[in-house]
């Protein structure tokens, strides 16, 4: 490939916008603040996707589709939520253009075709669908209700990086109406724990559960639980969320039920949501130097073949002997890409899957052939070497779970060398310049927490569930403090 990606260690932020470019993952959009999601980049997010709303169904939750537009109305009805959202929202005041009369070819905002309500372009779905809960919850018979919800949503950011921070971006939303506030902390917490075995067991990610400071929390919630992870650059990127929003919404919208002794009370509310900011995890958790590392979970194309010809009778020969061995790859469940474009040398096509991330590509010329065997190369560890043909499948299908075990213990052991107990806020301030996540003592104060947030730029990414819960003092004001919780900067 002509392009050279900018090395980690020289410009961190350049190597991942480089990234996206040269593997085909996005581009910037002439909307402000908006991105094109590109067919390679947008097969990932479907990877993602699928398997996402395979293990939300088997936790019984349908699929639900709800209106982008939101009646400021409603959407001011959780006072919460809406202070939450307001400075994001992008509203809509008319319905009509029509052409300008002071200069031709123009069209303008028609003035006579203002609407009687104006309406917030969705940022979040909770107000839009607990109007609706309220039309179908009668009675303890309706719940609970478990749906979510794919689409799109509008926050109008100011700063925007690629799948990390854009005005649009699509995403997935959990709203989910139940009779008892145990069942709906319950419901929180095994959405958060399916964002977890998400993200380690097909992105091959860890990540750390824990709750949200008062502060961090989601407008309008009580709680909410999260997942976080630590890119290479030692930030922590907030990977999903999942949100026990008590009775605020049902009080908000009127939304009652008759228990079965007949008495009426309000539903209890959870939400939960990942976007495509996993796509920016996955590429900062796995990438390098030469580009795009996927784990095979995720993976578009699994194995990419490249014969090395002349002519395309030695291009025929090559492709009838491993058509059977193509045959018995993509029966197994593997994505397999046979690449015969004579208009690209074998060097330009190297260096192409490298970059997109293809966990396994073969080579294969007439000398190869002759010999009964076949090259591989290894995406996450650069390994090359010769396998007898008979054996290419068994070999393709070990390195698949070898390569995705390989990057998961491989990003787990840079989170454990990256995280490090502190109990000096002189030493903190001093350490967290250089990434990391820090275990230290706070006293629960949001006061605290500011003056952290303003010294070091350093916030509470979460109050860890696991672990041990050593009482201690605040490594700021000295006051007791219950638990270390992770501080770090964050995308």
């Amino acid at each position: 490939m002509a392009e050279k990606i900018t090395k980690r260690e020289d410009d961190y932020s350049k190597w991942y916008n480089d990234i996206i470019k040269i593997a085909e993952l996005a581009e910037h959009s002439d909307v402000r603040g908006c991105m094109v999601i590109k067919p390679y980049g947008f097969a990932i997010w479907e990877k993602i996707k699928d398997q996402l709303d395979k293990m939300f169904k088997e936790t019984g939750h349908q699929n639900a589709y709800f209106p982008l537009f939101v009646p400021k109305s409603l959407f001011e009805a959780e006072e919460k939520n809406a202070e939450g959202f307001a400075k994001e929202c992008a509203v809509v005041t008319h319905y009509r253009l029509k052409t300008d009369p002071n200069e031709k070819g123009k069209l303008m905002v028609d003035p006579d075709a203002r609407l009687e309500e104006e309406l917030v372009v969705r940022p979040t779905s909770e107000a839009i669908i607990w109007n609706t809960y309220k039309k179908w919850i009668q009675s303890y018979r309706d719940l609970p209700i478990l749906i979510n919800q794919w689409a799109n949503v509008v926050r109008w950011e100011m700063r925007t990086r690629l799948f990390l921070r854009t005005a649009e971006f699509l995403w997935q939303e959990g709203h989910t109406a139940h009779a008892t506030k145990a069942e709906a902390i319950e419901e929180t917490e095994k959405m958060v724990q399916v964002y977890a075995d998400f993200a380690e067991q097909f992105m091959a990610m860890p990540v750390i559960q824990g709750l949200k400071s008062e502060s961090e929390r989601f407008a309008g919630a009580e709680e909410t639980y999260c997942i976080e992870a630590m890119m290479q650059d030692g930030k922590a990127l907030q990977a999903g969320t999942s949100h026990f929003l008590g009775q605020n919404f049902a009080k908000a919208f009127e939304v009652k039920f008759s228990d079965k002794e007949g008495k009426l009370d309000y539903v209890w509310a959870t939400s939960w949501g990942v976007s495509t900011r996993l796509m920016g995890a996955l590429i900062m958790t796995h990438s390098d130097d030469l580009g795009l590392v996927l784990p095979p979970a995720l993976a578009p194309i699994h194995v990419a073949i490249v014969p090395i010809f002349k002519g395309d009778e030695q291009l025929e020969m090559i492709k009838n002997k491993l058509n059977p061995y193509i045959e018995e790859m993509r029966n197994a469940g593997l994505s397999v890409q046979f690449d015969d474009d004579d208009n690209r040398r074998p060097g330009w096509k190297f260096a192409e899957y490298e970059a997109k991330g293809v966990p396994v590509r073969l080579a294969i010329g007439p000398r190869d052939l002759e010999n009964g065997q076949i090259e591989v190369a290894r995406r996450d560890t650069q390994e090359k070497f010769t396998v007898a043909l008979d054996e290419v499948v068994k070999t393709v299908n070990n390195l698949m779970k070898e390569i995705q075990d390989n990057l998961y213990e491989r990003a787990l052991k840079f989170r454990e060398s990256n995280i490090e107990k502190v109990d000096s806020y002189e030493d903190f301030k001093s350490k967290i310049e250089n990434g990391g996540f820090f275990l230290a003592h706070w006293d629960g104060s949001a006061e605290t927490e500011e003056k952290i947030k303003q010294d070091t730029k350093a916030t509470i990414r979460c109050i860890p569930l696991e672990g041990e819960k050593e009482e201690g003092k605040c490594m700021v004001t000295g006051k007791p403090s219950a638990q270390r919780v992770i501080f770090a900067k964050a995308y």
